[in-house]
């Protein structure tokens, strides 16, 4: 089995990237066959189109993975934008794709609205990641809820190529962890960078204490009983917990934990699991030559696999 996940370098990592998707991808190191996991550096361009903030993102992605537990001897890491077959392919799919299916695509609509661009690259931006994820051969995607809907289009898109051309892609399965399909933001809605609600992970401490301390609540009392499936603390604070702490804590919050004591906790809690991750992160800034070393055989290994697929893709529409 081969898993993929991309990740955009388009903000500082939070709780709802590491949580979301980054966890459970990196779960799978050693337990599939081959994991990839990408930078879509390309992606990013719809949304960044500075080139001095673009560097700095990409190199603090990179920073970031490998702080948050990515071992370049289990699995595979690489730049999107380093691999020249993820745009030829998305070219190829582009010519079968379907106006109607890109259309009705939810994220283009919500991204448009919120005021970013509607660019062709926006608008197309399922197709390219549906090269991303075909051009590996991937039986696996791990994504965000949020990201469902681009996996069906990409699970559409090689049915239809290989009815097309004939049996070239696997059409891959898409999993998504429900107790962390969305995480909420501070503000309640889901933890996104576009919406200003994030919490990062890597940021000065000062900054997440405020974001912490800053998250939405009801008008309820300090010591009055509260519902902790409708508090966004509690919702973001059981992701660090196991299934008997976080019932416990549960329980506190129906016997009346103010909502003070309630962040405090949960601040402790974030400072107690990514203290290492953190301190990790300082080391490998001070380790530029492996940090390249990892993405340069990261590269290699995966144009291995690019290259035969579009070698099978080239042959079956005629460009071979």
């Amino acid at each position: 089995m081969r898993v993929l996940s991309g990740m955009q370098p388009s903000g500082q990592l939070h709780l709802g990237n590491y949580f979301g998707s980054m966890l459970p991808n990196l779960q799978h190191q050693g337990k599939a066959e081959q994991s990839f996991y990408f930078i879509a550096d390309l992606h990013a361009l719809t949304s960044i189109q500075d080139p001095k903030l673009l560097r700095q993102l990409r190199k603090d992605i990179i920073l970031d993975y490998l702080a948050s537990g990515f071992d370049p001897e289990k699995a595979i890491l690489y730049f999107q934008s380093d691999i020249p077959e993820h745009t030829e392919l998305m070219w190829i799919l582009a010519t079968i794709a379907p106006m109607g299916l890109l259309e009705r695509a939810v994220s283009y609509k919500e991204k448009v609205e919120k005021g970013i661009s509607a660019t062709v690259g926006l608008f197309s931006y399922p197709v390219l990641m549906a090269a991303d994820i075909l051009l590996y051969d991937a039986n696996l995607v791990p994504v965000g809820k949020d990201q469902k809907q681009h996996l069906e289009m990409t699970r559409d898109l090689a049915i239809k190529f290989n009815s097309t051309f004939g049996e070239t892609f696997v059409v891959p399965d898409v999993q998504i962890r429900e107790e962390v399909a969305v995480v909420p933001g501070t503000d309640g809605q889901k933890m996104s960078k576009s919406y200003g609600n994030t919490i990062p992970i890597f940021g000065d401490e000062k900054v997440i204490k405020k974001a912490i301390m800053g998250i939405v609540t009801d008008s309820r009392g300090a010591t009055d009983p509260k519902d902790p499936e409708t508090c966004v603390t509690y919702r973001i604070h059981k992701l660090f917990l196991s299934a008997a702490d976080a019932k416990e804590l549960a329980d506190r919050y129906r016997e009346g934990l103010s909502y003070g004591d309630a962040k405090k906790l949960l601040l402790q809690a974030y400072l107690d699991h990514f203290a290492p991750l953190r301190e990790r992160r300082l080391e490998l800034e001070g380790k530029p030559e492996y940090v390249q070393e990892v993405l340069r055989k990261g590269t290699q290994k995966a144009s291995v696999v690019a290259q035969k697929t579009m070698e099978r893709v080239r042959k079956a529409t005629g460009l071979r």
